[in-house]
């Protein structure tokens, strides 16, 4: 009786050799459809007129879902396409992608989708509809990938509460011609794994007066101004500027700009607890302010009921 072991290893080597032979052709393939996304990409941020834009983004849509397609597309990283956000979650379970149509000064139209990891290669893919202008609470609206409140995505940080992951979306919003938006958005997963937009997890129990619950936060500044909300890893806050109306209006947030002051939130006790004054200042004439951060002494912690040993 003859071995079939040899029989064995011809077939290990002709399936590698299979394997090997189509993950050549899927990068190849994800190569050129990234080089004609990087073509329309272009033109949807630079193109002179509203339908040359309009159509760039048509054209760029279809090409994203036809590369997406392709087998293990989640590993093609897409580095070349600069005009759109491509951002991956701390734990590798989906990306995200978000981009910005421009229709006049005044009228943004943002897109995007949630790309999920998945064992087999095959494509789970969520749109993203922005609906922001249909959406009148939208501080305290959950939503979905079908209600989607647009914004260009920046940075990604994960949190877990019990067995749910949440995941802080750091965004900008163009807003319109006169005043821009900086956003905290909450993204999570339902017992579907569908998508989720908003979560009650923003705290302002520490606040000298008492706000209304949210379920995402934002700034609203004058256009021309510079304001910005960032995650300092050091100190572990999301930190933001403090805003204040020039003209002394407070309902017209086209009028807000940075004061020089900042303010925080922290994650604590599987929240986001905004700090009003994380940073003590002591400025005198031509000198630089003095830094002194929020210490974990001054942020309430919930106690477990359990005494130490």
């Amino acid at each position: 009786m003859k071995s079939s072991k040899p029989l064995l290893i011809c077939s290990i080597i002709i399936l590698s050799v299979f394997i090997k032979t189509n993950a050549q052709s899927y990068a190849q393939n994800l190569v050129q459809k990234e080089d004609s996304l990087k073509y329309h990409g272009n033109i949807i941020v630079n193109g002179e007129f509203a339908e040359q834009r309009f159509r760039a983004d048509s054209h760029f849509t279809r090409i994203l879902v036809r590369a997406l397609q392709i087998p293990y597309s989640f590993y093609h990283s897409f580095d070349s396409l600069i005009t759109i956000s491509r951002l991956y979650s701390p734990d590798s379970t989906f990306r995200i992608f978000t981009w910005q149509v421009n229709k006049d000064e005044n009228t943004h139209r943002r897109h995007g989708a949630i790309q999920m990891n998945t064992k087999d290669g095959n494509l789970k893919l969520f749109p993203l509809i922005d609906r922001s202008s249909l959406i009148i609470n939208q501080a305290d609206t959950i939503t979905n990938n079908e209600w989607w409140i647009g914004a260009i995505y920046y940075k990604i940080l994960l949190h877990k509460i019990v067995d749910r992951n949440y995941y802080t979306l750091l965004g900008y919003d163009e807003n319109n011609r006169l005043s821009t938006r900086k956003i905290i958005e909450i993204l999570s997963f339902d017992a579907m794994n569908r998508p989720v937009f908003g979560s009650n997890i923003f705290d302002f129990s520490m606040d000298k007066t008492q706000k209304n619950p949210q379920s995402r936060y934002w700034i609203e500044y004058k256009k021309d101004a510079q304001a910005s909300i960032k995650f300092d890893q050091e100190l572990d806050l999301l930190i933001y500027d403090h805003l204040i109306s020039e003209t002394n209006e407070i309902d017209r947030k086209e009028t807000y700009v940075p004061d020089g002051d900042y303010e925080a939130f922290k994650w604590t006790n599987g929240k986001w607890l905004h700090i009003e004054k994380p940073f003590d200042y002591k400025l005198e004439d031509g000198q630089a302010p003095v830094i002194k951060p929020v210490t974990e002494s001054k942020i309430p912690v919930k106690k477990s009921g359990k005494k130490g040993n």
